[in-house]
């Protein structure tokens, strides 16, 4: 078991590794990026990836919280679903309304990995080859995507 401050510095650690691993790589705008912290420009939408001890996500996150907005924002992803999964290659989650650890709605459209663990740096690798192919898949999905919804 770690203390608080030896697993917030392990988290960093990873982040700043895969963080360092990816950021050669330009966005399919071809501009420079900040893969770990995502800017899709939209308020209220997000690209996250998570790690913790016993699993990985990475996904869209809708966090509106106009619950009716939210799903305006779940149902126009929708209408992108083919293209999503023909650009990620495989099936995601689609869950709209969910509430968060803290208490919030949130919809997101997202893909777990399991049983991996950040806080086990062998298992780091397989976190990097989970997150690096997806997370350009989104930005190249994104870059197309996000005029669908600046209107929203």
């Amino acid at each position: 078991m770690y203390s608080k401050e030896e697993a917030s510095k392990i988290k960093q650690e990873f982040w700043t590794t895969i963080g360092r691993y990816i950021s050669p790589i330009p966005s399919a705008d071809g501009l420079k990026i900040n893969w770990i912290n995502y800017k899709t420009g939209i308020k209220s939408v997000s690209i996250k990836l998570e790690a913790e001890r016993d699993q990985a996500s990475i996904g869209f996150y809708i966090s509106h919280v106009d619950t009716a907005l939210q799903e305006l924002f779940f149902l126009q992803f929708e209408t992108y679903r083919t293209i999503l999964h023909e650009q990620l290659q495989e099936e995601w989650d689609w869950v709209m309304h969910t509430s968060t650890i803290d208490g919030r709605v949130i919809s997101k459209i997202s893909k777990t990995l399991t049983p991996v663990n950040i806080y086990d740096k062998a298992d780091w690798p397989m976190l990097i080859a989970f997150f690096k192919p997806r997370i350009i898949a989104l930005d190249e999905f994104w870059s197309l995507a996000k005029y669908g919804f600046e209107g929203l």
